[in-house]
């Protein structure tokens, strides 16, 4: 899954990596290192521009709310469930389908983090018969540094409650979409493992390469057989993975301290 990641990078540079055309000042964000459910982050997204006389499409970068509200939504309040969709379903899923076809984005991020689950630990954490223990969190990030471009929808929502000319009347939220994390070797993993990602967790945002960001974001692209291609996982050996501070696990905490590599797991955590 994706419940946390880390976004630094600010407008300037975002637009020279995603030749971004278009972005409001007003809706600059400030470095965020624990992006929680709920937040406003940014996205990429095609779009024609509102009231242009051209309906070409124009790259764009928004600031969107991170939990999608279906457009035929009555309220806002499953948006905080709705943070990830799974690659598998998310061609036939009610809350998503619509948005797949026609309103996808792409959701910028240094990295994100996951903390471990170990096979034998949600079993028993299913079954109810072991209390939850303190979990160690890695961040996983591109091992070249370059910028994590996670797949993502997003949606426009009207407030029905509010007046047409309200500034809160409209709401633009996302969800990132994940797959089945990887099995083979990180290109970088601790001395002492996890040597995969499936070894932290068995779900990961689906990372888009570079070469996949304009059909991704092209909205003329409709057909679901056909986006359903951009789906598939990205080439073995481009992640690696390092443990990190337990302060990220308090959504209050927030800081480049977080991304802080540590030598190994801390003490009183799993693996």
């Amino acid at each position: 899954m994706c419940g946390r990641y880390a976004a630094s990078r600010g407008p300037e540079d975002l637009a020279g990596v995603f030749e971004i055309e278009k972005w409001e000042p007003e809706e600059a964000l400030a470095p965020d290192y624990n992006v929680a459910p709920t937040k406003e982050v940014y996205a990429v997204l095609d779009r024609p521009l509102k009231d242009a006389d051209s309906a070409k499409p124009v790259r764009q970068l928004r600031k969107l709310k991170w939990g999608l509200v279906p457009s035929w939504s009555k309220t806002p309040e499953g948006g905080a469930r709705m943070i990830n969709a799974r690659a598998e379903t998310v061609h036939e899923k009610p809350s998503y389908r619509r948005a797949f076809a026609a309103r996808r984005c792409i959701i910028p991020a240094d990295g994100y983090y996951e903390w471990v689950t170990a096979k034998d630990e949600r079993e028993l954490e299913v079954e109810g018969k072991k209390k939850r223990q303190r979990k160690q969190p890695y961040f996983v990030l591109p091992a070249d540094g370059s910028v994590f471009a996670m797949a993502g929808l997003y949606e426009f929502w009207r407030d029905r409650t509010l007046p047409d000319d309200h500034p809160l009347a409209w709401w633009v939220t996302c969800s990132v979409i994940t797959t089945e994390a990887e099995t083979t070797p990180l290109a970088v993993a601790p001395d002492e493992g996890p040597y995969a990602l499936a070894d932290i967790h068995p779900r990961m945002p689906l990372m888009l390469t570079p070469d996949r960001w304009d059909s991704w974001l092209d909205p003329s692209r409709t057909d679901p057989d056909d986006l359903r291609e951009l789906l598939d996982p990205p080439p073995a050996g481009l992640l690696r993975a390092y443990p990190v501070s337990t302060a990220v696990s308090n959504v209050r905490n927030n800081g480049p301290e977080l991304l802080k590599e540590l030598e190994g797991p801390e003490e009183g955590t799993l693996f």
